[in-house]
């Protein structure tokens, strides 16, 4: 044996050495990377174009004036067009966990006994990878046969911009946003603090997807023929199996580990409670359109527009915009689910962040994010639609 003290081993933490191989050992053994790609290679819409693919509930703008006027036709659109949105969402994510699940490896490489957390990583961002070919096929197939164009789906992005796809953001905070996640992927590559705490953050994020997954899944799993289910279904039940694990991983990480390392410096907890609060800030709002999605709905108004201008609902524009118009800055049974919704992902985070012994109180209590409301939102949306009117008019003119 060598002299130096052998300091920072994880396998002198059993407890913690045992969680972590049980949840590599069971994400291996149930990985449905095999059973998603066979799904996505066999997907054809036009073998599912009349089915739902969700619980009824999750379909866009449920609960709004467009769904009650809708014709059950229009209505199962609206469930697979939230398919669509929901898991075009869900992309964006997975491509910055892939490049951050590597940036927070590397500041483990430098760790006794560490590679263990590295290989279940490899493996997370293998499974990420599959997730993102699965829902971009089927997504981009639903598009171009309604469409003919792209609507929520994009070309492949880097990870370095904002996660949110429908955010409140302008060119200089985009700017900011990926010199800060430049800034971040470098200090969390030479550092093994940043490197666990981005799993805090990230373990935040899963824990929303969880909430509303959990739900997407179960329209596979109670559905009575299994076999001929609607491909989208299987998908959803896979992609939550994969996560459900992703998310014990981002627990240990952020929790766990913190027991097998030395102490953040003051710097080192300023940099890690800057990164919750930012997820609190793309957290704040939450969106009508999408339960469970917390975008900023006055960005998406263009792209409700063309749905409805579309030949799925041939509005003419007044009618399209009237439409809008009752759905964004009216309350509605569609406006309160998706805020009971944010509440929930409130509460669960606060519940997340109780064992974050680093965390500024504002973040453990979730001050900003917890800080909407129904009567925000409808202040905010009559502002903005009225601003929006007259742009919206004009490109049905262009």
């Amino acid at each position: 044996m060598f002299d130096e003290p052998h300091t920072n081993t994880l396998l002198e933490n059993s407890l913690v050495c045992r969680k972590l191989q049980l949840n590599y050992q069971r994400n291996r053994k149930q990985d449905c990377t095999e059973r998603l790609d066979a799904a996505a290679a066999k997907f054809r819409y036009e073998d599912c174009k009349d089915e739902y693919w969700n619980p009824i509930e999750f379909s866009l703008l449920y609960g709004t004036l467009l769904w009650e006027q809708a014709s059950e036709t229009q209505r199962i659109l609206l469930n697979q067009l939230y398919w669509v949105a929901y898991y075009s969402q869900i992309i964006s994510a997975e491509i910055a966990t892939i490049f951050f699940n590597q940036t927070s490896a590397a500041g483990l490489y430098g760790q006794e006994d560490f590679r263990l957390v590295c290989d279940m990583l490899d493996l997370e961002s293998s499974q990420e990878r599959a997730h993102i070919n699965a829902f971009k096929t089927i997504s981009e197939q639903v598009e171009a046969h309604l469409f003919g164009k792209r609507i929520f789906t994009y070309a492949m992005r880097t990870p370095f911009t904002q996660t949110m796809i429908y955010a409140n953001t302008n060119a200089l905070k985009t700017a900011w946003k990926k010199l800060q996640l430049h800034g971040f992927g470098l200090l969390s590559a030479d550092n093994t603090f940043l490197a666990c705490q981005y799993f805090t953050v990230r373990g935040l994020r899963t824990l929303n997807g969880k909430l509303v997954q959990h739900k997407l899944s179960s329209y596979y799993q109670n559905h009575s023929d299994k076999e001929n289910a609607p491909v989208p279904s299987k998908i959803s039940y896979y992609h939550f199996m994969d996560e459900s694990f992703h998310f014990n991983s981002s627990t240990i990480l952020s929790h766990d580990i913190l027991n097998c390392i030395a102490p953040p410096t003051h710097f080192e907890r300023f940099i890690a409670n800057l990164g919750i609060k930012g997820c609190q800030k793309d957290h704040y709002h939450f969106s009508v359109a999408i339960n469970g999605i917390f975008w900023y709905d006055p960005a998406l108004y263009s792209t409700i527009y063309r749905i409805l201008r579309s030949r799925v609902f041939g509005m003419e524009p007044s009618e399209a915009i009237e439409m809008m118009e009752a759905c964004f800055t009216q309350e509605t049974e569609g406006l309160h689910r998706s805020y009971q919704t944010h509440r929930e992902a409130v509460e669960s985070y606060k519940v997340y962040l109780e064992p974050v012994g680093y965390g500024w109180k504002e973040n453990k209590e979730m001050a900003v994010m917890g800080s909407n409301s129904i009567r925000q939102y409808l202040t905010l949306q009559q502002r903005k639609f009225s601003a929006a009117r007259r742009t919206l008019l004009q490109s049905s003119q262009d």
